[in-house]
């Protein structure tokens, strides 16, 4: 696995107001991430206008909308995200089957009529923020069989997710030593890395960092030394 790949794996959470304030702070990590993620917050606060000002950043998006409702709802709701150039874009996979369907569906069908590429559905598992998992296994049946081309899942459950043809993006992120606040599954890069996570999705223990350049250089470097150990 080559090592220049460390960037694109780091996903930056933008969970933030403001969209002046978001751009500010994806610019200066900018040299360490190659995604940002604008979650409910950020979209609240700017739109689909955010999609394209982190993309002239040089980065790619993912929206973190993780759709939930009847399939019909979900299908328009993704079709939107796909035309203004979401590159992931995730799906409470508690939703089923047939709504993950949809929601694929019209993420792929948006994208296409934007003139966008393909963009990554993600089918939500469980939150790492739940310490309960039981639900896990079901969903993620579900996610392969609606045709997603991965799951949001925590670092333990990267390998089941690959087992099931799933590519991975693993939030609960800390570095050794942080407080985990509230995630109960928390992992470091290192270890998610190890287990074969494909992502890292990065917040607190980044943008919350008395130094956040500082932060993004340890994980960066982190990320780097374990895909080098597992290459």
């Amino acid at each position: 696995m080559n090592t220049a790949d460390a960037r694109d794996r780091l996903v930056l959470v933008l969970d933030m107001d403001a969209l002046p304030d978001a751009l500010a702070l994806a610019e200066r990590l900018t040299p360490w991430f190659g995604t940002a993620k604008v979650g409910l917050e950020l979209f609240a606060a700017a739109g689909h206008a955010a999609y394209g000002a982190l993309h002239d950043l040089g980065l790619q998006v993912f929206a973190d909308m993780k759709l939930h409702d009847i399939p019909t709802t979900v299908e328009r709701a993704a079709r939107v995200h796909g035309r203004n150039g979401v590159d992931f874009l995730n799906l409470h996979a508690a939703g089923g089957v047939e709504m993950l369907q949809a929601g694929v569906r019209g993420l792929r069908e948006g994208a296409s009529q934007g003139g966008h590429s393909n963009p990554i559905a993600l089918g939500v598992t469980v939150l790492t923020s739940e310490s309960t998992t039981d639900a896990f296994a079901q969903r993620l049946v579900w996610a392969h069989e609606a045709g997603c081309d991965g799951v949001v899942c925590a670092a333990a459950e990267v390998t089941q997710a690959h087992d099931a043809k799933l590519r991975t993006m693993v939030p609960g992120i800390r570095l050794a030593g942080q407080d985990r606040d509230d995630q109960a599954r928390a992992a470091t890069p290192d270890v998610a890395i190890a287990n074969g996570a494909d992502w890292l999705v990065i917040g607190r223990a980044v943008t919350k960092a008395d130094d956040p350049e500082s932060a993004a250089a340890s994980v960066h470097e982190s990320v780097n030394n374990a895909l080098r150990a597992h290459s």
